[in-house]
């Protein structure tokens, strides 16, 4: 029996001593220190994780940190100035300039100009976009205008709720934008009568040289070509990079990818908010009588004559002019 308990003792003592050989090794194991981990990230390291996707190991970013910068510094003080500089200026030339009114006043004839349909699809791509530049200038500039002077709370719930309405009215915006680019872009093309449009800024001005001018202009003038392919072109950067941002489990960008994405998103961002401010001014206050085009599809046969007369001609001429009833 004594036998027995020396045996189990010597046994008992080698593994204690191979635990304690072991715990001494790696004691020794030298232990990086941040700037060694933060250098072999830096280098390439890879990780583990129980995701899929290409860049599943990839522990860190390598890009430009100054991108960010750019983001904070520029892109968001654009957007603010996109929004709320371009309403100061409309307010300011409105109020110098005046309106432009219709001569000789409302004619009381309403002249067919669009469908029922083209009507729906237009507000189908405004109000999602004014919703998406109203919660995008929260999302990229809140935090250096917003937070600062709103409780935490406050600023955490308003940021969650933009965020939550941002997304959803993307899709519809996306279809919006690709039914009005599809549908419209035969009545958007440039013609050399353009040029004397831009040249007297479409008969707008009430001071001057430009005073009582009315340039040539078809179905759209000038001012409405420019802002159609700026919608067009930008609208198509905004989807795809949003598409990127919004479904990131689909596409599976890598980090710089995404990041790359938010930068464009937000500069076209920038661009379609200033083209949609005074987008909006000229429909609802600079141009007499406009608003009713995409309230009603009829406008009145002043304002045809006025600022669309080559179009107001051809179906005058083509027989295709349809007065409301």
């Amino acid at each position: 029996m004594n036998k027995l308990f020396k045996q189990i003792g010597l046994t008992l003592v080698l593994i204690f001593s191979a635990i304690g050989l072991a715990q001494a090794g790696s004691a020794e194991q030298p232990v990086a220190t941040d700037g060694q981990i933060w250098s072999q990230l830096k280098a390439g390291a890879t990780g583990e994780t129980t995701s899929h996707g290409e860049f599943h190991n990839q522990p860190i970013n390598t890009y430009d940190l100054r991108v960010l910068e750019l983001r904070s510094d520029l892109l968001a003080p654009a957007l603010m100035a996109a929004l709320f500089g371009m309403i100061i200026i409309f307010v300011l030339f409105i109020k110098v300039n005046g309106i432009s009114k219709l001569h000789g006043g409302f004619s009381g004839k309403l002249v067919y100009r669009w469908s029922k349909f083209d009507v729906s699809i237009h507000w189908l791509g405004a109000i999602p976009c004014l919703l998406l530049i109203l919660t995008g200038l929260t999302l990229l500039a809140g935090r250096f205008f917003f937070q600062p002077y709103l409780p935490e709370g406050v600023w955490a719930g308003f940021v969650y709720a933009a965020k939550q309405v941002h997304d959803f009215m993307a899709i519809p915006f996306m279809l919006g934008w690709a039914l009005m680019v599809t549908l419209w872009a035969k009545n958007q093309l440039p013609k050399m009568y353009d040029i004397k449009w831009m040249m007297v800024v479409g008969g707008y001005i009430n001071f001057g040289p430009f005073k009582g001018k009315h340039p040539d202009a078809g179905f759209a003038n000038a001012g409405e070509k420019l802002w159609f392919w700026a919608f067009a072109i930008f609208g198509l950067v905004i989807s795809a990079s949003g598409m990127l941002l919004l479904f990131p489990n689909l596409f599976e960008p890598s980090r710089t990818l995404s990041l790359i994405a938010l930068v464009l998103h937000s500069v076209s961002a920038i661009i379609i908010t200033a083209f949609s401010i005074v987008h909006i001014f000229m429909a609802t206050v600079m141009s007499e009588g406009g608003m009713e085009c995409m309230v009603s599809g009829y406008c009145d046969e002043t304002w045809a004559s006025q600022h669309h007369n080559l179009w107001f001609d051809e179906i005058k001429e083509n027989g295709t002019l349809k007065y409301k009833e």
